[in-house]
C-alpha cells in the first residue's frame, strides 16, 4: 500500500460508518470497519464481506468495537457509558471485544480498536481493574496476531501516555483523532499528536470547532466538514509526516442521520486530502 492511501470509516450493519457502496462509489481504497452485530460475526459473513471488498479493491485496515448501551448524548453520559471503563459492563465488553478480535482474524486484519472510555485517576482501584482487563484483551489480541489501537479524545495526551505505560504490553497503540481532542476539550490536537506520536499507528481525518471557552471539558465542540474546523488539515498532515506516519488517511464523518450530505462531505474530504497529500509529499 502506498504512503497515505485514503480511507474511510465504514460499517456492515451497525455503527456510524458508511456502507460499502459509498466506499466503492467514491473509489476509496481502504476502510476501518465498525464491527457488525454479534449474530453476523460469523465465518460466512466474514467471507462474504471480504469477497465484496476484493471485488472493489478495498483493504480493511482496522476493526472497531462498539457496545450496546453506549451513548454520546453529552460528555457526562459518554463518561458513564462508553468503552471498558464502566465497571458494571466491563467484563461483558471485554468478552465481546475478544469475539471481535476473533472475527477480525477471519477478515485477515491485524488491528482491533475502540474507545476505551474516560480512563479514571491512576490512584483508584477502578484504574487497576481497568489495567487488568486491558491486559487480558491485549493478550487475546496478541494470540490472534493483532494490535489494539485506542482512539484519542477522552484523555489528555499525558494521561493516555501514562495509561499505555502502565498497561505495559507491546501491542497497544493509538488511533489518533484530532477532532476528538477539540470535541472533548482535552487538548490542542497538533501538540497532542507530537506528544503521542511514537504510538500512533492509525488516524482519523475529522474536523471540529471548539466549544465556547467556558464550556470546554463539559460541553461538546461541533464536528464540521473536513477543512472547515479548527484542526488545520495541512498542519495536521505535515505533523503526521514529521512523526513518520505513512498509513491510511481515514476519513470519519459522523452524520449517519443525513446520508446524502455524509457522502458529499466524504467526497469533499477525499479531494482535500488528495490535494494536500500531493502538496506535502509531491506525489
Amino acid at each position: 500500500m502506498s504512503v497515505w492511501p485514503i480511507g474511510v470509516f465504514a460499517s456492515v450493519d451497525a455503527g456510524l460508518g458508511v456502507h460499502l457502496e459509498v466506499v466503492r462509489d467514491l473509489k476509496i481504497p481502504s476502510i476501518q470497519l465498525h464491527a457488525p452485530h454479534q449474530n453476523t460475526r460469523t465465518p460466512a459473513a466474514a467471507a462474504a464481506f471480504l469477497s465484496k471488498c476484493a471485488d472493489a479493491g478495498i483493504t480493511i485496515t482496522a476493526v472497531f468495537g462498539g457496545f450496546e448501551g453506549e451513548s454520546y448524548a453529552d460528555i457526562a453520559t459518554t463518561s458513564l457509558t462508553v468503552g471498558l471503563v464502566p465497571e458494571v459492563t466491563r467484563a461483558a465488553r471485554v468478552r465481546e471485544m475478544k469475539e471481535i478480535s476473533d472475527f477480525t482474524k477471519l477478515l485477515g486484519c491485524d488491528t482491533i480498536a475502540l474507545h476505551i472510555g474516560f480512563v479514571p485517576d491512576h490512584k483508584s482501584e477502578n484504574y487497576q481493574d481497568l489495567l487488568r482487563a486491558t491486559r487480558d484483551l491485549l493478550d487475546h489480541a496478541a494470540a490472534n496476531g493483532q494490535n489494539l489501537h485506542l482512539e484519542t479524545g477522552q484523555e489528555t495526551a499525558e494521561h493516555l501516555l501514562h495509561f499505555i505505560h502502565d498497561v505495559n504490553r507491546s501491542n497497544l497503540f493509538i488511533n489518533f483523532d484530532p477532532a476528538n481532542m477539540i470535541l472533548y476539550g482535552t487538548g490542542e490536537p497538533i501538540d497532542a499528536l507530537k506528544k503521542v506520536g511514537k504510538y500512533v499507528r492509525s488516524i482519523h481525518c475529522k474536523d471540529a470547532k471548539w466549544a465556547a471557552p467556558e464550556a470546554r471539558g463539559t460541553g461538546w465542540g461541533q464536528e464540521v466538514p473536513l477543512g472547515d474546523g479548527d484542526v488545520g488539515m495541512e498542519n495536521y498532515l505535515r505533523t503526521l509526516k514529521e512523526i513518520g506516519y505513512t498509513g491510511p488517511l481515514t476519513i470519519e464523518r459522523e452524520i449517519p442521520q443525513d446520508p446524502v450530505r455524509q457522502k458529499a462531505d466524504i467526497g469533499h474530504a477525499v479531494r482535500l486530502l488528495e490535494t494536500l497529500r500531493t502538496k506535502i509529499l509531491g506525489s
